[in-house]
């Protein structure tokens, strides 16, 4: 199972995240192509069997600078990725209230939007409540490794 794995950070807490969850991932024996920036061509070309996005929060609960382009790209392009299996990590600070990780709120509507199928609740990191988001984040990681190798088989 071909698994992309997308991160939007401003700091990079939330590229860390992602790179732990590739290196569990694929020592679970699936196949993982992590990317801190994919280019909208890039990951269409490589077809994902699964998606994760992996993404901070920024300013007012907006998707970071860089990410947003890609998520706009997947809007407009639409690709057919209707039943495929996906999950969203994201990473903000409760202090912020009402926009505590809105980000993450926002790919749910794009992977409702893809047709994409959510294996668990997203998993929101409250900067707030803790410093160790890579950690904090491995028992999500493999419950969603189990639930994919489940999906796969």
């Amino acid at each position: 199972m071909r698994i992309a794995i997308v991160s939007g950070t401003v700091f990079g807490t939330a590229e860390e995240v992602a790179w732990r969850a590739s290196e569990l991932l694929a020592e679970a024996g699936l196949d993982v192509t992590f990317r801190p920036h994919w280019q909208l061509s890039e990951l269409l070309e490589h077809d994902p069997e699964a998606v994760l996005f992996v993404t901070s929060t920024t300013g007012m609960g907006e998707l970071p600078e860089k990410l947003q382009p890609l998520v706009s790209g997947l809007e407009q392009q639409l690709p057919d990725w209707a039943g495929r299996p996906a999950g969203i990590i994201g990473l903000g600070d409760g202090g912020y209230g009402d926009n505590f990780c809105l980000s993450v709120d926002e790919l749910e509507a794009l992977y409702e939007l893809l047709g994409l199928v959510m294996l668990q609740d997203s998993l929101r990191l409250d900067a707030s409540e803790t410093v160790t988001h890579v950690e904090d984040a491995v028992p999500w990681i493999n419950e969603f490794t189990a639930l994919l190798q489940a999906w796969h088989a």
